[in-house]
């Protein structure tokens, strides 16, 4: 499934708007409990961060509860990993130097806080790819979910229908355009006030 939204307003040109970068740093910041309900104050519930290293994203696990729309709450795990884990590594490193990809969030998605692992340590479930390209009117970000990517062979499709249902999906691709709206509306201010000291901030008058 993929979303595909234009997600703000401010230009790219702008570094205090929305950008790769900008989006990147937001998940690097590990936001608790009160920030993540600023992220979507309506399906976010709780957030917690395990593992990794503070201020880096691979290696991180996001402990998260939220629902999809009317959908109840669930808990999950999401492991973020190496972008070229999910890509051709060559490929990768020029999209990112041709500018086609100015921020990449990638990770694995399990059901539960305690997700079953392979015996490396990943998390077994789905994958999520977030992917930023800045443009003269904004940046756009595309979201990809891959859901049930460790379940083939263990379910039947059938099951693999009943368990991501059509319903599910749409919740989802909701959640997600919902999710990211909301963050495009202070993402800026909030990257602005704790980088005051390294860079510019203009003043709206």
């Amino acid at each position: 499934m993929i979303t595909d939204c234009r997600w703000s307003r401010w230009s790219s040109a702008d570094r205090y708007g929305v950008s790769g970068e900008t989006f990147e740093w937001w998940f690097r910041s590990r936001p608790l409990t009160q920030q993540y309900i600023w992220w979507h104050p309506i399906d976010h519930v709780a957030s917690n961060w395990v593992e990794g290293v503070e201020g880096e994203l691979p290696g991180s696990i996001h402990l998260a509860e939220e629902s999809f729309g009317h959908l109840p709450a669930q808990q999950v795990a999401v492991q973020f990993r190496d972008p070229e884990e999910f890509f051709t590594p060559a490929a990768y490193r020029q999209a990112r130097r041709e500018g086609r990809i100015t921020g990449a969030v990638c990770g694995r998605i399990g059901n539960g806080f305690d997700a079953e692992r392979d015996e490396d340590g990943r998390v077994l479930g789905n994958r999520l790819m977030h992917l930023c390209r800045d443009t003269p009117w904004g940046s756009a970000l595309r979201s990809n979910f891959h859901f049930g990517v460790d379940l083939v062979g263990k379910l039947t499709p059938q099951q693999m229908a009943e368990t991501f249902t059509d319903e599910f999906g749409r919740e989802v691709l909701r959640h997600c355009y919902n999710e990211f709206t909301f963050l495009s509306r202070f993402l800026p201010s909030l990257y602005a006030g704790e980088h005051r000291d390294t860079i510019p901030v203009p003043e709206p008058w």
